[in-house]
């Protein structure tokens, strides 16, 4: 078999041509309705996570304490810069069949320095667990009816057992990264269409137009807020900023491109098919080429369709909500109540019913979050160790389902015990932070990687500028932010 060689220190990539995406997704076409039941779909776990920390905790709290205009563009702008990265973290697995964190192990001087740091990077950005004690707060509220008090444990212990919940969904599936997507069509579409209907029904349309204009308003940032803050709504606003690479091997389970050629990782329930450690890419022939066409507007359309609009939309309802809350009540969200703050308000305005119809949909944003966030780490761990790892793959005798169950069975003890540390949106502010470091990393190792494909896949001469413009938007966070933490912070507003 023909080889391609890519990087250094990695083994030479294996050649076979793409596979059409009517027979990936055993389908004889593919029209709107193929085109949501069977090809959409990695973007809905992005976008389960993605309506979470930063559309229900951060940017709703932003918007609460310093109104839309100064905050909007910077929620617009990340939205943008990172749909643009995922595409181009996807082009990668597309063209290869990897998962990126096995691919920046060819980015020199190797997978022995970028493959444990990516996985370290991930696994230090998302363990604080703010994303599972906001949740399990709102569990708590919707159990008791009431706010938790302060130091409560309670919530914690519920934070834990939806920690469980997702191990059991990822134990009893087929195949992990299909059962992700339907949990997260239930629960982004009761989301979004629930938020759609309250919004409607309370928040006035001067409202509505006020968020709106505020995404499209540049301005400089309110007085008062700090560029941290301002770092981590940004870096969690649509999803991780610089880190979104780690949600993005999805692809190559769904069998997108040349994912279909190396394989997926099951659950218990399914027949774990051979899963390869090294990726697979295509030649550069007419047929080739029109193959990756196909594959690469379904990507589009699947990044900028879907998620890309989701998360807009996602970002606008919650915060339209958010500023109404805080109107009608007088009072602003704090660090400790803004996962509860606007289900206590609509109580007070509109009854108990409008209570827990609010708490509901926050559980299911803040659970959505909780269930791809803590299956990608281990997902990340996983890919790393079985691509990286010859005594690992014996030992396991290649079924990666041996790590992967393990791993998550002691990452989830890991988090309970750190879950008792700090306030929810502090610990995800600082998550958010060092997913921007994230963006002073990969950006030039995508460029790296991407420049090396084969070559109808390349990447454009001005996506290198978006991908540079991500490195200066998100760094500048993080560097603000290693300031704030051990002294004055490089700008104040």
């Amino acid at each position: 078999m023909d080889q391609y060689p890519l990087g250094r220190s990695r083994p030479d990539l294996a050649v076979d041509n793409l596979p059409e995406p009517e027979q990936v997704f055993k389908i004889s076409r593919i029209g709107p309705r193929q085109l949501f039941m069977y090809v959409v779909g990695p973007s809905l776990i992005a976008l389960g996570i993605s309506i979470g920390s930063g559309e229900w905790l951060l940017g709703p709290q932003a918007v609460g304490q310093y109104g839309f205009v100064g905050v909007g563009w910077v929620i617009l702008v990340s939205a943008v810069l990172q749909t643009f990265y995922n595409v181009e973290c996807s082009r990668y697995v597309l063209a290869t069949g990897e998962a990126p964190v096995v691919g920046w192990g060819r980015v020199p001087p190797g997978y022995l320095l970028w493959v444990p740091l990516s996985v370290f990077i991930v696994i230090f950005s998302f363990i604080a667990g703010g994303w599972a004690a906001a949740a399990g707060q709102g569990m708590y509220a919707l159990v008791h009816g009431e706010v938790a008090p302060a130091g409560a444990e309670e919530p914690r212990l519920w934070a834990i057992g939806l920690l469980v919940v997702v191990f059991l969904l990822t134990a009893f599936a087929r195949r992990i990264s299909r059962a992700l997507e339907l949990a997260n069509w239930l629960m982004v579409g009761t989301i979004l269409v629930g938020l759609i209907l309250i919004d409607l029904f309370v928040v006035p349309f001067s409202m509505w137009w006020e968020g709106i204009r505020g995404f499209v308003t540049p301005a400089a940032p309110p007085e008062g807020i700090t560029a941290t803050q301002l770092g981590g709504l940004a870096g969690f606003t649509a999803l991780a900023s610089g880190l979104n690479w780690y949600v993005m091997g999805h692809y190559r389970d769904k069998g997108y491109g040349m994912g279909y050629r190396t394989g997926f990782i099951s659950g218990l329930r399914g027949d774990q098919t051979k899963l390869l450690d090294v990726g697979v890419t295509f030649p550069d022939d007419d047929a080739n080429r029109g193959r990756w066409r196909r594959w690469y507007r379904l990507l589009l359309v699947d990044m900028w369709g879907v998620f890309f609009v989701g998360a807009m939309i996602g970002m606008l309802l919650p915060t339209i909500l958010m500023a109404h809350a805080v109107e009608v009540s007088g009072t602003r969200p704090t660090a400790a109540d803004v996962p509860t703050f606007v289900a206590s308000v609509l109580e007070a305005e509109y009854g108990r019913g409008m209570f827990y119809i609010a708490l509901i949909l926050g559980v299911l944003i803040l659970f959505s979050t909780q269930l791809g966030i803590f299956e990608a780490m281990v997902r990340v761990t996983t890919d790393a160790a079985h691509g990286t790892s010859p005594k690992l793959r014996a030992m396991i005798e290649g079924d990666p389902r041996r790590f992967y169950f393990p791993f998550m069975l002691v990452l989830l003890v890991v988090i309970s015990v750190i879950l008792h540390l700090a306030l929810p949106v502090n610990l995800v502010q600082w998550s958010a932070n060092m997913s921007n470091l994230g963006a002073l990393i990969y950006p030039f190792m995508l460029m790296y990687l991407n420049s090396k494909l084969p070559r109808p896949a390349r990447p454009r001469p001005w996506h290198y500028v978006l991908l540079a413009a991500n490195v200066l938007f998100f760094g500048f966070f993080f560097i603000n932010f290693i300031a704030d933490f051990f002294g004055d912070p490089l700008v104040t507003f």
